[in-house]
């Protein structure tokens, strides 16, 4: 009997799924404040304008984000005009980063449109630039028109461009490609300040060279003979003599310049977006962390900042300094630090009690530097005044 081969209807080999599957998106059942908080956690501004371009909705709240961070790519001063070859050469041979006010620039912008949603492009190229060395990060540069510069066929935006299609910001975080201060390896130094519209307070840590606790045995010897077992909290006479206090000085007048520069800044972002309740601008070394809170912002608005004869930066006042040092500091998790000095900064017309320095430890830095400076505030306190500069 001959046997007949029947196919399967197509139907039953590749069933279709019934149409209404086809036309569901998820995204639709969620309601805008879910998206909101999911954006609100990217907050990455870069990211963000990715978002916008996935869907007309997507482009619709992400201006309603209330918590941004920008990642500056590359630092360009506000002074040039002339071309980049000139600001290349210049850049190299730069004294230092106190040479010239600098203005934020986020990078990367191949081609720039004009929804918030093209924010993509190159991370940290700044010119061209090679590799991590200070002339990749910070350039000198030409004026800008509308925020914008080009070089090398990379248009570059401004904080203030980036951040004008948002409408709703409260938490804004600005995070430098570097800090300014330009210290030799092992040495440490880092600053917190506080503004509203003039300086309300500035905590500086440093030390000259730091023993992580992987290399402390190999270097036990030094440290044993730097300690003393009478240590009374004491400034020693050589402190004076081999030119520890001078460099100190330096460590705190370069810290104010470098936090006055950062505060004259942002001013045009402090007055356009009245919504701000917090502003952190920091950089990628974990150097200088400048804080506004709401009060501050609103201070600034109303009262505007006194700026500098010298350069474009806040004009910093007659300051009351507290100084504390200790010429071995060993902390809890056994990092030791050598030639730890803390210095505590209000200015002088402060209406706080210049005694008062319980706001020293609350302003406190990041393990294991919160613990060193609850530690040197116990010992000896040493007064120093400022003028205003």
């Amino acid at each position: 009997m001959a046997v007949i081969p029947r196919s399967d209807p197509p139907s039953r080999i590749h069933p279709e799924p019934p149409p209404q599957t086809l036309e569901i998106d998820h995204f639709d059942h969620l309601p805008d404040s879910i998206l909101l908080l999911v954006f609100n956690k990217i907050s990455d501004v870069k990211s963000l304008g990715r978002c916008c371009v996935v869907s007309r909705r997507f482009h619709s709240l992400v201006p309603q984000v209330e918590n941004v961070l920008i990642r500056v790519d590359c630092v360009i001063s506000d002074d040039d005009n002339s071309s980049l070859s000139s600001i290349k050469s210049r850049s190299a041979a730069a004294s230092g980063p106190f040479s010239s006010i600098f203005r934020l620039v986020v990078g990367g912008i191949v081609k720039p449109l004009q929804a918030l949603g093209q924010f993509l492009g190159a991370k940290r190229s700044c010119g061209g630039g090679s590799s991590s060395s200070s002339s990749s990060s910070l350039s000198i540069s030409g004026g800008d028109e509308g925020g914008e510069i080009e070089q090398g066929g990379v248009t570059h935006h401004s904080p203030t461009q980036v951040l004008k299609n948002f409408e709703e910001i409260r938490y804004l975080r600005i995070e430098l490609p570097s800090g300014e201060l330009g210290i030799d390896d092992g040495v440490l130094l880092k600053w917190r300040a506080e503004f509203g519209s003039t300086l309300d307070h500035c905590l500086i840590l440093g030390a000259s060279s730091v023993i992580q606790p992987n290399t402390r045995f190999s270097q036990l010897t030094d440290i044993t003979t730097v300690e003393s077992p009478d240590d009374n909290g004491s400034i020693p006479e050589s402190f004076y003599t081999n030119g520890g206090l001078k460099l100190r000085v330096v460590w705190t007048i370069s810290s104010l310049i470098a936090a006055s520069a950062r505060h004259y800044l942002l001013q045009p972002i402090i007055a356009e977006h009245k919504t701000l309740r917090s502003l952190v601008l920091s950089d990628s070394d974990g150097q200088g962390v400048l804080c506004m809170n709401r009060d501050q912002l609103e201070e600034l608005r109303v009262k505007p900042l006194s700026a500098s004869s010298a350069s474009k930066r806040t004009l910093v006042p007659a300051l009351n300094m507290r100084l504390w040092y200790a010429p071995t500091l060993e902390l809890p998790d056994g990092t030791v630090l050598k030639g730890a000095t803390l210095v505590a900064i209000r200015p002088s017309e402060s209406k706080k009690e210049v005694s008062d320095v319980s706001w020293v430890s609350s302003a406190a830095f990041e393990e294991p530097y919160e613990a060193a400076v609850k530690l040197l505030v116990k010992r000896k306190t040493y007064c120093l005044e400022m003028n205003s500069f």
